[in-house]
């Protein structure tokens, strides 16, 4: 599973995003990606999910990139505790996502191969996706 070394803070504030993404909104490394539409928090788990399923279907031909990193942490106190207390314990590491940013680029596998295995990975993620190819991209 994906999450930081160490962090400076344990844990951290929820935050309300809003607004579309600027940066990491075109792509840069591979000839197709998968792009958010809505604004979502993608876990570790989902985000390892989706990796394997592109992978599998590509089998393991080509180069996948990650774009997003799940860096924030997500707190949760046990079942049946009563209120009060304090906050949680650390349960698990989200990446937030805006529409328009860029989660996962690949290259080197066929056109037909590339879009059936973005979409194959956009079922296991929270967050309505679409499937982009590079401007300049010639078979």
């Amino acid at each position: 599973m994906l999450q930081p070394k160490r962090t400076r803070y344990r844990k951290q504030h929820k935050m309300n995003p809003k607004g579309i993404a600027v940066k990491g909104s075109t792509i840069s490394f591979g000839s197709f990606a998968l792009k958010s539409m809505e604004i979502g928090r993608i876990t570790n788990r989902q985000l390892e999910s989706a990796r394997i399923a592109l992978t599998r279907y590509m089998k393991r031909e080509g180069k996948v990139w990650i774009r997003i990193f799940p860096d924030k942490p997500v707190t949760k106190k046990p079942q049946e505790v009563r209120m009060g207390k304090g906050k949680g314990a650390l349960d698990h590491w989200v990446a937030v996502v805006k529409p328009g940013k860029i989660m996962f680029e690949l290259d080197g596998v066929p056109s037909e191969i590339a879009v059936e295995a973005l979409r194959l990975a956009a079922q296991k993620l929270p967050v309505m996706t679409k499937t982009v190819i590079r401007a300049d991209y010639s078979e």
